[in-house]
């Protein structure tokens, strides 16, 4: 009876074994199934402390710096994107958003490249008062977020 009761210790033993090793590996093949797909937020005072790695993908957010807005030839958009404690030069090429505009906030996907962000998505508020609260935060951080509805400034 003794014999009975260690093999199925055994058993029981090898079954929570081979679950550990599919648990091990689901875990593992999700995460290499999802590198490319997340993207961390940076602000430009993050970028500008710690530069990311080149053709990292990473979103950047803060406001579009006043008087920094160039509409180059062609498709090609160049602009500065701040959170107040620094700037970081963001080119785009494509069409974008309407709401899109100097002193408003962004965010932005894509890479640095020569010390410029080289974004492939960029997005703007969709309405009067609404902001990445990503960006709300950064700018809060740095303490030149200005409530939409009050015009107090936060910090």
């Amino acid at each position: 009876m003794s014999g009975l009761k260690g093999l199925k210790k055994k058993r029981r033993v090898q079954v929570l074994a081979v679950i550990a090793v599919a648990l091990a590996l689901s875990v593992g093949l999700i995460g290499y199934a999802m590198r490319d797909g997340i993207n961390f937020f940076r602000t430009p005072s993050d970028v500008a402390e710690a530069p990311p790695m080149p053709n990292e993908v990473f979103r950047i957010g803060g406001l579009v710096e006043e008087g920094s807005l160039v509409r180059g030839q062609g498709e090609t958009i160049t602009f500065r994107v701040t959170d107040g404690g620094a700037s970081v030069e963001v080119a785009y090429t494509g069409v974008l958003p309407d709401l899109f505009g100097e002193g408003e906030g962004m965010v932005g996907t894509g890479s640095m490249e020569d010390g410029v962000f080289r974004a492939s998505e960029i997005l703007a508020r969709h309405d009067e008062t609404y902001m990445p609260s990503e960006v709300i935060d950064a700018l809060k951080e740095q303490g030149v977020y200005v409530d939409p509805d009050s015009g107090e400034p936060h910090g």
